[in-house]
């Protein structure tokens, strides 16, 4: 089987600390040629993950560009898309594997290879699109969790084949268990969907200490956001309006983005790692890469984490925000071996890749 998987003009894949979904791409694709499957993988040319072919527009990711006006930057994805056309235009792709928001569910030929799309973010975007589409019996789309799926229009609903749960390279029951320290981590992009003002403010309340690990906006350390003066991101204002007033430098710290080895040190000797979530998180990602580092999650209840979490075995969720500075305290009792071997069980390469390959293999039959 020859799959075009499309990461996207976004992010090299793997990426260099935040990316979501080209993570999501970078643990799936060995786990795909393992079983045999060669990979062509439409991305940036700075990309660095191993596939039989890469197909590339850009020469690196052009994620910094996604604030800047419309009339600049709306010919990147199509410029992305047209070399992914061009490149099935061989005729030797079994199956295209699309990542890419809202553009990767038009354009393709009905003549090609069918299309799996996987829908990695919030449903209820872009509801013209949704809410309308008819993509033919060529193209089906796959959630990365069963929630997600209910905030699906019906159009799109109508398009779904199930979905696969997110996984991580650093899912093994075998790896050394990191000793504990007293810190608490939220891990993710600085964004109100995630609540880092929420965690900030209970960290001070419930007296825990929090560091928050992620971007804002195009910004991924402290003296690069120091010296930023546009306010125009949405995500520096959230920062700077909700989240900075909390930050002390001692109860409370902002450290920027952080990868590879000090990403897992920091995750692997938390106590807790925390998602006090403000909207349906579609995937969790940083949800598994918790458990299979040993490190219990405490969260709100909604969105995929019920899925995820087995409350009281792997974490402890709640619907109650106030309850969730009292529930890290107890976050101490969830056995570490346990979420790394829940985290084993369900979350590897392995076990994604194998999901996939069914779902290719139904879209293909089609």
């Amino acid at each position: 089987m020859r799959v075009l998987i499309n990461a996207g003009p976004w992010l090299p894949v793997p990426p260099r600390g935040y990316g979501g979904i080209e993570n999501v791409i970078a643990t799936l694709v060995p786990a795909l040629r393992s079983a045999g499957v060669e990979v062509v993988l439409a991305t940036v040319g700075d990309s660095e993950q191993p596939v039989d072919e890469r197909v590339s527009v850009f020469p690196d990711g052009q994620f910094a560009r996604l604030q800047e006006p419309y009339n600049r930057v709306c010919g990147i994805v199509p410029a992305h898309q047209h070399a992914v056309r061009r490149r099935l235009q061989a005729g030797d792709i079994d199956l295209v594997h699309d990542h890419v928001e809202a553009a990767g569910l038009t354009g393709y030929d009905a003549s090609g290879p069918p299309v799996l799309h996987t829908l990695h973010w919030d449903l209820t975007k872009h509801p013209s699109l949704y809410g309308s589409l008819d993509a033919g019996p060529r193209l089906r789309v796959n959630g990365v969790s069963a929630d997600q799926l209910t905030h699906a229009p019906a159009a799109l609903r109508a398009h779904a084949i199930g979905h696969v749960h997110l996984a991580t390279p650093l899912a093994s029951a075998d790896r050394p268990l990191a000793t504990k320290g007293e810190h608490v981590v939220v891990l993710g992009r600085i964004t109100p969907g995630k609540g880092q003002d929420l965690a900030a403010r209970l960290a001070h309340a419930a007296g825990f200490d929090l560091v928050l690990a992620g971007p804002v906006g195009p910004y991924h350390s402290p003296p690069a956001l120091a010296a930023a003066t546009d306010d125009a991101n949405p995500d520096v204002r959230f920062w700077r309006d909700h989240v900075a007033p909390h930050v002390d430098g001692r109860r409370v710290r902002w450290i920027g983005t952080v990868h590879g080895q000090e990403r897992d040190d920091l995750v692997a000797t938390a106590r807790a790692a925390l998602f006090p979530l403000r909207w349906d998180e579609p995937g969790g990602t940083a949800v598994v890469e918790s458990l299979a580092l040993g490190t219990p999650v405490v969260g709100i209840a909604r969105g995929c984490l019920p899925e995820l979490i087995g409350h009281e075995h792997t974490g402890l969720l709640t619907s109650d925000e106030n309850e969730l500075g009292e529930l890290v305290h107890k976050a101490t009792a969830i056995s570490p071996d346990e979420c790394r071997a829940e985290a084993a069980r369900r979350f590897t390469p392995a076990v994604m890749a194998e999901r996939y390959l069914g779902l290719y293999r139904q879209v293909m039959s089609l």
